[in-house]
C-alpha cells in the first residue's frame, strides 16, 4: 500500500520548510536534501503512529484521500495562485 503526498519546500530565514499536504506535516533543515529527508521521516513518524493507534484510514479520510486497490490517493484539485493587494502605508 502506499500513500500519496505533495511536497513545497520554501525558504524560512537560514532553513528550509517543507510541508507535507495534504496530511498536513511540516520539517525543515539547512539544505533542500535536509529539508527532504526531515520531511520523509516526519510523514513516516505521522503514518506509523496513525497506524499504531488504530486511526490511520480515519485520518486519511478526513484529509480528502481516496482509497483504490493500490494505496490512498488524493483526489485531483485544481490549484491557483491567489492575489492580494495590499496599501502602502
Amino acid at each position: 500500500m502506499y500513500i500519496e503526498y505533495t511536497v513545497s519546500f520554501w525558504k524560512e530565514g537560514n532553513q528550509i520548510v517543507g510541508h507535507a499536504m495534504p496530511i498536513d506535516v511540516m520539517s525543515c533543515g539547512y539544505t533542500q536534501s535536509e529539508a527532504e529527508e526531515a520531511l520523509d521521516e516526519a510523514v513516516r513518524v505521522f503514518v506509523d503512529t496513525a497506524q499504531e493507534m488504530g486511526t490511520l484510514e480515519e485520518v486519511l479520510a478526513e484529509c480528502g484521500y481516496e482509497r483504490t486497490a493500490e494505496g490512498w490517493i488524493i483526489p485531483e484539485r485544481p490549484e491557483e495562485k491567489q492575489r492580494l493587494m495590499v496599501m502602502s502605508a
